[in-house]
């Protein structure tokens, strides 16, 4: 059963396949699709596609279909039940055996597709945009977490669609998401931290990792409302703090025995801002709770992240 998470952030965690979700509103320039995966042992081919519908006879803007056995990912359109010019590419960075996660940008010329933070095809628009309703994902592959960032849904009838229901798969985010950001990353987060705010946090944590940490800081002042501070190299503990006046708060921690930073696993990582509290989910799991210390709002509004991640997306 998937989890559904607060309002303002939604991810589909570890679904069946093969796996299929509505885009409400359909696709436009700005979003982003992410799919999380491991690819089987002894995997022949799987596919993502974007397509008309989640029939499986309807037309496909985009195709991306890594063939195992020939050593290929080929990239095509279908429409009227027949294929178009088919783009092949070398498979790597697409190993069997070995986790990935793939993001699709829409840009206005075309999909933008990178493969574990390195640039992998173009593919241009065949089909119009607003015509792509659904994700589809199937094959050899263990499917993690897939998520939408960037647009704004809406209903057959016109309306805004409701995407904290249980019912919706996917979260689809009025802004563009920043992707494969650099760390150290520092953002402004725009409007500053108000409640209902949320900030999502997708990335990677290397082989080698120690720690790293996400602060929420007051810009002006460098005091820091919220400190997180996975400790690989401390049995995966998740420290808490705030920093005022020079000077630290007092430490929150929790040991995981499941921690959802372990080395070389991905996390997405949401941190809710309520009228009392921060409210943290990973891997579409509760992590924490911190109640404020210091008042949040609109002079909030930096977000750094530093140390040992790969940072796949950042969304405000």
């Amino acid at each position: 059963m998937a989890f559904v998470s607060p309002p303002g952030h939604q991810a589909y965690f570890n679904p069946a396949l093969p796996y299929s979700a509505a885009l409400p509103g359909g696709l436009r320039s700005g979003m982003a699709v992410s799919v999380q995966g491991v690819v089987k042992v002894q995997a022949e081919r799987f596919h993502v596609n974007l397509a008309m519908s989640s029939l499986e006879e309807a037309d496909i803007a985009l195709h991306v279909n890594p063939q195992f056995g020939a050593g290929v990912s080929v990239f095509n359109s279908r429409r009227g039940g027949r294929w178009e010019e088919e783009l092949s590419r070398d498979l790597p960075p697409l190993h069997r055996g070995r986790a990935f996660e793939m993001i699709i940008s829409v840009t206005t010329e075309g999909y933008r597709i990178q493969v574990n933070g390195t640039f992998y095809q173009e593919f241009p628009h065949r089909m119009p945009l607003e015509n792509v309703k659904a994700l589809n994902v199937a094959g050899d592959l263990e499917l993690l977490s897939v998520s939408v960032m960037g647009g704004v849904g809406t209903s057959p009838q016109g309306g805004q669609v409701n995407t904290s229901s249980p019912n919706s798969d996917l979260l689809v985010m009025a802004q563009p998401p920043i992707v494969y950001p650099p760390v150290p990353f520092i953002g402004t987060i725009p409007g500053g931290l108000i409640p209902k705010k949320t900030i999502i946090i997708k990335g990677f944590v290397p082989h080698d990792a120690n720690r790293f940490e996400i602060n929420l800081r007051v810009g002006p002042t460098g005091d820091i409302v919220l400190h997180v501070n996975p400790r690989m190299e401390e049995g995966n503990a998740v420290v808490r703090n705030s920093f005022r006046g020079d000077s630290w708060g007092r430490e929150e921690r929790d040991l995981f025995c499941n921690s959802p930073f372990l080395r070389e696993h991905f996390f997405n990582l949401s941190i809710r801002c309520m009228n009392d509290r921060f409210k943290a989910f990973a891997n579409g799991q509760p992590l924490f709770d911190f109640h404020h210390r210091v008042p949040v709002g609109p002079h909030v509004d930096v977000l750094e992240i530093k140390g040992d991640v790969v940072l796949s997306y950042v969304h405000f």
